[in-house]
């Protein structure tokens, strides 16, 4: 049920929803998670009324290799650099006249989870919420978004786990409006695009950024549904390729598409650049994203007609799986 409503500031509503969410989530793949591990939590702060966060990491389980569900809530000053980025989306942002800064306030959650079998697919989620302030007293909205998405990234695939993963997170879109998830989608398999393989990271899911299309509390409703969309479109995948067997070159190919995701992450990703630009950031949970073990070959292909094959395809040549 949800808890959102119109008498809080969206900040502390949505601040709340992560909260939720992470404790959630978390259980969700514990209860997968067949090693018995649980989720080591690490929290952090950024200093004095700067905000921080939660990091909940689980490694080297017998279903997860490497998992992380992370919030953070900050706050402080954007430097001019950061803020030149953003103005090719929002150019009307006013900032201080002696410095150059803005206030602003950010939370989110983010997970990336690595299963061991190379038959489960690995997933990313971000959903978060930016606001900046007037320089006054108060600390007035001057303009505010969100942003987010989930996607897959398998490395064999399997259409119906594709399909279950896209048409969940379609219904969670539908509700708001049709038009989204088409927009979404395509949005999401040219964002996650790595240009110097010529090939997409996975394959897609949903991604927006910079949204401010309905009125702040239903844009807020909107990521709720997104949220819920999540467990039901992961964990049937992971638990029904967890226990699948598979051979030294299967676990091989794994590595290599893990390479993949690597070099997207620290090339490409927004979120990571923005991160490490970001003073006081916390670089353990930026970098979390990244699997624990990762190959890359030189001049790696795989073979014509084989399963690896017809996920390059894929990756090469997005398609509709709903």
């Amino acid at each position: 049920m949800s808890s959102i409503n119109s008498s809080e500031p969206i900040r502390v509503q949505m601040e709340r929803l992560i909260r939720k969410m992470q404790v959630e989530i978390v259980k969700g793949l514990e209860d997968l998670e067949t090693s018995g591990l649980k989720f080591r939590t690490d929290e952090w702060s950024r200093g004095e009324k700067q905000g921080g966060g939660k990091s909940m990491i689980l490694q080297d389980g017998k279903t997860f290799e490497k998992a992380g569900v992370n919030i953070s809530i900050v706050n402080g000053l954007l430097p001019p650099q950061a803020i030149e980025k953003m103005k090719n989306d929002h150019k009307n942002i006013k900032t201080n006249k002696e410095n150059g800064s803005v206030k602003f306030f950010a939370c989110g959650l983010s997970l990336v989870i690595h299963p061991i079998n190379p038959h489960a697919p690995t997933t990313h989620l971000n959903y978060r919420y930016f606001e900046i302030m007037n320089d006054d007293p108060d600390e007035t909205t001057q303009t505010w978004w969100f942003g987010g998405g989930s996607d897959l990234t398998p490395s064999y695939l399997y259409e119906e786990d594709c399909k279950l993963f896209h048409s969940k997170h379609k219904e969670a879109l539908d509700e708001y409006d049709t038009s989204l998830y088409p927009r979404f989608k395509k949005w999401c398999d040219e964002y996650f695009y790595i240009p110097h393989r010529l090939e997409t990271r996975g394959i897609g899911g949903i991604f927006f950024d910079d949204f401010d299309e309905f009125e702040p509390i239903q844009c807020l409703k909107m990521v709720e549904s997104c949220f819920n969309a999540f467990l039901p479109a992961y964990l049937p995948l992971v638990s029904k390729r967890m226990n699948t067997e598979y051979t030294d070159e299967e676990k091989q190919w794994q590595q290599v598409r893990r390479g993949r995701y690597v070099e997207f992450n620290l090339v490409y990703d927004r979120g990571t650049k923005f991160g490490l630009q970001t003073p006081g950031s916390r670089i353990e949970s930026i970098l979390m994203s990244l699997p624990l073990t990762a190959t890359w070959m030189y001049d790696h292909h795989p073979k014509e007609g084989s399963r690896e094959e017809e996920l390059i395809k894929v990756l090469k040549n997005p398609i509709e799986w709903i």
